[in-house]
């Protein structure tokens, strides 16, 4: 599947779920799969910078970042996750919501202090062009929190276990040590990462596992990168 293909076909898709989405979004941000997502993303990021959402979906995770005084601007191949976000926070300052191309982001060259990529590169067809387009609209010593998800990870049955059966899917495969290994590799600073368990797994058991055994019972894995100065 080509990219231009891959863009339509993801856009449809979340387009269809974009309400089922919404529907659990605020669970998973309160009590679910991304309650620490913030928390962990605010040790290293002050508040107050500039802040990309990409792949914000219908906006509650970028609502959130925004009343932790972040001033944040949510972006989404979706438009109907984008009206989705537009009307759950319409009131809130500090906070906007543009559709757009990951391949070709709605911002200048190193306009953003940070940005927050959640679960959603996963979802596009090259990684790293969105890597190096991701790179361009961060300022020099500005964050990057990715979140990958996990290799048993539910959403991965739903969107890419089709591929074996010669479907057209709009997931790819990458595995959170497969990114750590592509960002170290194309001039990202690894500053800080740590593990979502899966549902059943105590991470306190598993002292002794390596980083990539734990990545292997995790639902996923958050990684904190910094755009070093001079990029």
């Amino acid at each position: 599947m080509n990219i231009h293909t891959w863009h339509k076909e993801s856009e449809k898709e979340w387009d269809v779920f974009a309400p089922m989405w919404a529907k659990n979004s605020q669970e998973m941000w309160e009590t679910g799969s991304r309650k620490n997502i913030i928390p962990f993303f605010s040790e290293y990021v002050p508040s107050g910078v500039r802040v990309a959402d990409i792949g914000c979906g219908d906006g509650v995770g970028s609502l959130k970042m925004a009343e932790a005084g972040f001033k944040v601007t949510g972006v989404d191949l979706s438009n109907v996750m984008i009206e989705f976000a537009k009307g759950k926070t319409a009131q809130q300052p500090g906070l906007s919501f543009l559709q757009g191309d990951f391949y070709n982001l709605p911002f200048e060259d190193e306009e953003m202090d940070a940005a927050m990529v959640i679960n959603s590169l996963e979802y596009t067809g090259e990684p790293l062009t969105v890597m190096k387009e991701i790179q361009r609209v961060i300022k020099p010593g500005g964050y990057v929190c990715f979140g990958i998800l996990g290799p048993t990870a539910e959403p991965r049955k739903k969107f890419s276990f089709h591929r074996l059966l010669g479907d057209k899917v709009i997931m790819n495969t990458m595995q959170p040590w497969e990114f750590e290994k592509m960002a170290l590799e194309t001039g990202w600073k690894a500053v800080a990462d740590t593990g979502v368990a899966k549902r059943g797994v105590d991470y306190t058991k598993l002292g002794h596992f390596s980083k990539e055994l734990k990545q292997a019972v995790s639902f996923m894995w958050l990684f904190l990168l910094q755009k070093e100065v001079g990029q």
